[in-house]
């Protein structure tokens, strides 16, 4: 046996293609490179204008692979073995001038596990990022499914009556506590319908933006930033994995970052998990700028909230579709080696209800963390 060049999946010698990319495995294998696709970012109309496609440059029929098979009932050509495109490859949403997302599957993996969902409900902005744990089967299902029912439970609920930023923060805490438990049971419900051992689990992170405060609920390594125009960066959440583990135990961060327990994630939703309560972060904005929502597609390249700042301010843009598409692009051209998904709520200073609160710039936890005797014993983990 030996691993695929591509994805590093166990081959046997006389494979011609790796079952679980499509990857040729010899040379008299391999088909003519298909042409790259085309980026969308923003809008169509917002693209530069693009001479007639001619006989060469129009694509393949439905049905039909670029090297001229056609993909089976599995999804893969029945020449070369390349995985038939999904329209999840690549995901533009565009809720308002305010809110958008976009959804990569990347430059190496087969398909997309990631998953986004947004909602806007009046002053209300809901966001919402599931990264499925590739070392489950048909993460992707589990994604979608939390996704959609966090985003549900979020946007659905009232207003809160209370005005007091403290009531505002227990209000939406609870709320989020109520949103993770909606997609941890769709998460267990995918894996009832897609049967198997491996039951399909993913991580959550989500934030609401109620004006100028900012509430970011998350399970696993999805995160959660605040990054103001005036410089002001900050993580909301904390990663459920074993790197923080690790450093809260005295490991510098960057040997933990180094070992290859350093993907392995502590939390996360489906069948098997352990702990899928939220935590939860709040922070109360005092001037305009970004609420970002990832996964580690994206901080994979770039981790620290200043730094990202500092990516984003160099765009010179207040638009969430453009700047979400460009982070995606900028993520790939690092080397795209994981799904990306960026989602971003623009906030501007006249969102504010009012003049800043007591709270402005303060930041709280709450939620289930290990217990003394759990954490002692070492965390379970899984490779996301």
């Amino acid at each position: 046996m030996s691993e695929c060049p591509k994805c590093a999946a166990a081959v046997a010698a006389e494979d011609e293609f790796c079952e679980a990319c499509g990857q040729a495995l010899h040379e008299n294998s391999r088909p003519a490179p298909a042409p790259a696709p085309a980026s969308h970012i923003g809008p169509a109309s917002r693209t530069e204008p693009m001479e007639p496609p001619t006989a060469a440059t129009l694509p393949p029929e439905p049905g039909r692979c670029t090297c001229g098979g056609n993909f089976d009932a599995d999804g893969w050509c029945d020449q070369c073995g390349q995985r038939a495109p999904s329209e999840r490859d690549h995901l533009v949403v565009e809720i308002s001038s305010r809110l958008a997302a976009v959804c990569d599957k990347g430059r190496h993996h087969p398909r997309n596990e990631d998953a986004v969902a947004l909602a806007e409900a009046g002053c209300r902005r809901v966001l919402v990022v599931c990264d499925g744990v590739s070392s489950t089967t048909d993460s992707d299902v589990a994604a979608v499914a939390a996704a959609n029912a966090a985003r549900d439970v979020l946007a659905g609920a009232p207003l809160p009556n209370a005005t007091s930023p403290a009531a505002r923060v227990e209000y939406y805490s609870d709320l989020m506590s109520k949103a993770t438990t909606a997609a941890n049971a769709e998460a267990i419900g995918a894996a009832r319908r897609v049967g198997g051992e491996n039951a399909p689990s993913c991580t959550l992170a989500a934030a609401v933006v109620d004006g100028e405060l900012i509430i970011a609920g998350w399970v696993g390594d999805s995160r959660v930033y605040w990054l103001g125009d005036d410089g002001s960066a900050l993580q909301l959440s904390i990663d459920d994995s074993w790197v923080t583990d690790q450093v809260d135990h005295g490991m510098s961060r960057t040997q933990a970052e180094a070992d290859p327990m350093a993907h392995s994630i502590t939390r996360w939703l489906g069948a098997d998990a352990t702990d899928p309560a939220a935590r939860c972060g709040s922070f109360a904005a005092t001037g305009a700028g970004w609420v970002l929502v990832c996964s580690d597609g994206l901080w994979n390249y770039c981790s620290g909230a200043s730094d990202l700042a500092e990516l984003i301010a160099k765009y010179e843009s207040r638009d969430p579709t453009d700047v979400a598409g460009r982070l995606v692009e900028w993520a790939n051209e690092q080397g795209g080696h994981d799904n990306i998904t960026v989602a971003l709520a623009r906030v501007e200073r006249d969102d504010f209800p009012g003049s800043a609160t007591a709270l402005a710039g303060s930041t709280t936890l709450s939620g289930s963390t290990p217990s003394p005797q759990a954490h002692a014993a070492g965390p379970q983990t899984r490779s996301s």
